[in-house]
């Protein structure tokens, strides 16, 4: 099959914000987010850059203290609202911690340009914890009554693993979609996601979704087997880039290079973002 490039990109997570320096793993305080973006218009030169005609952008995160990215929810609602190539999505949290921070950012679910709300278990809490199932109820109410979009980091063990994460897609994927950030984290979230999981939810009724950014090189062009195979999944399947945590050049290349171009490759990088976010 020759490879052609699509003619419009479509970026499905990506991130905006400046993170404080923090000592990783014992180590001193650094910033390996090194392409981070401070300003609306650094992330629209960006985008002017790479050719990506639509994105949707996240509050930044990755440091254990999770109010520099509540912080920046009212940062990507006014990218939303200045440019209307960009979509936001709202950071939000499941820790009872986070309780009221998590009320005041889905005040904001309602904003015109939003479009999502991302949850991640990377800084605490769990699926099944009952302290988190207030905020989870929450999130996925207000996703509910305003059509959007729940992202959820994936990446393998603990509290992220598909094996835990997957639990949201049956509480409440019959009515809320739900996109997996990362196809399943890593090699046995590729396995378990793509072996059976995906096709298994797409075949219940699920509202599931997943991007291929940080994926392991053999997963993406496995995924595309398997939905051409199958003759399902092919509408929930998206391009991201994950910028600054990913690598938006190479997720590009790997990704093409998965599907091969044509019909499959404009429904990962282009419509498939049309029909979830909106044309």
């Amino acid at each position: 099959m020759t490879t052609s490039a699509p003619g419009r990109v479509h970026d499905a997570h990506r991130h905006l914000g400046v993170l404080p320096a923090h000592p990783f793993y014992g180590g001193p305080p650094v910033n390996p987010d090194t392409t981070a973006r401070a300003t609306i218009d650094q992330l629209v030169a960006d985008l002017d850059r790479e050719g990506t005609e639509r994105a949707l952008v996240i509050p930044n995160y990755g440091v254990p203290d999770p109010t520099a990215s509540f912080a920046l929810n009212e940062l990507v609602v006014e990218a939303a609202q200045r440019d209307d190539r960009i979509r936001a999505g709202l950071w939000t949290s499941p820790r009872p911690q986070d309780a009221v921070a998590t009320e005041e950012a889905l005040a904001l679910a309602g904003e015109d340009g939003v479009a999502a709300l991302k949850l991640s278990f990377l800084l605490g809490g769990g699926v099944d914890d009952p302290a988190c199932r207030p905020q989870l109820d929450a999130v996925f109410a207000a996703a509910r009554q305003h059509d959007l979009v729940v992202h959820v980091h994936t990446s393998p063990g603990a509290a992220s693993d598909l094996d835990q994460v997957g639990r949201l897609v049956d509480r409440y994927a019959d009515d809320v979609a739900v996109h997996l950030v990362h196809m399943g984290g890593g090699m046995s979230g590729h396995i378990k996601l793509i072996g059976s999981r995906f096709f298994d939810w797409v075949a219940a009724g699920k509202r599931v979704y997943t991007d291929t950014s940080w994926a392991i090189g053999f997963a993406p062009r496995w995924f595309a087997t398997e939905i051409e195979r199958r003759g399902t999944g092919a509408d929930r399947v998206l391009f991201a880039s994950d910028q600054p945590w990913g690598d938006f050049e190479g997720e590009y290349a790997r990704l093409l290079a998965a599907t091969g171009g044509g019909e499959l490759a404009d429904l990962f990088f282009r419509r498939n973002f049309e029909s979830l976010h909106g044309s």
